[in-house]
């Protein structure tokens, strides 16, 4: 079983993939923290990376085609990334929606505790202008390579609406979700 997530900034996507994946025993890739090592390695950004990503394809090519070979080379893993549902179409697609203000809330929140993904610490409206300036970026970047909606929810076997949940029902859901999906194939 290869089940794919994508959603909302700051819907859980890194949460509920790391427990989905504990919980079933499989491997966990985040794509997100590729990313963010290769802006390390360039010594830029993690915004001003995902900006030279608009000019530069070969940031993404990269990535999508590690994520290519994953879905070809292995079986039995989550893996979190904004096109596994587009490179690995035998993947289950979950996508976990936030409302904007929730979403934001998050991320400013683990900004503000451990910082683990070493971004600049902001205020809530820095927070949301960075996410809104991130979202642009992808659907222009994902629009203008392989012409598609990273957001179109027709591509997903799942979509869970996480605003008003807490982890563990989010995860409950998500593994519900699965158990019943496994059994059926």
């Amino acid at each position: 079983m290869i089940v794919s997530y994508n959603g909302d900034l700051g819907a859980g996507k890194s949460t509920i993939a790391k427990k989905v994946a504990k919980e079933l025993g499989l491997k966990h890739y985040y794509m997100g923290q590729i990313l963010r090592d290769m802006s390390k390695e360039k010594g830029m950004t993690f915004l001003d990376f995902m900006k030279l990503a608009e000019t530069d394809s070969s940031i993404d090519k990269e990535i999508d085609d590690y994520v290519k070979k994953l879905g070809q080379e292995e079986d039995n893993f989550v893996i979190e990334s904004r096109t596994a549902w587009f490179f690995i179409p035998n993947s289950i697609k979950i996508y976990l929606k936030v409302n904007e203000t929730e979403g934001t809330r998050r991320i400013y929140k683990e900004l503000q505790g451990k910082n683990k993904r070493n971004e600049e610490l902001k205020s809530f409206k820095g927070v949301l202008a960075d996410c809104r300036r991130r979202i642009f970026s992808e659907q222009k970047r994902y629009k203008k390579y392989y012409n598609f909606d990273i957001q179109d929810l027709e591509n997903y076997d799942f979509i869970l609406d996480t605003t008003d949940l807490n982890p563990e029902e989010v995860l409950e859901k998500n593994l519900e979700f699965l158990k019943k999906t496994n059994s059926h194939q």
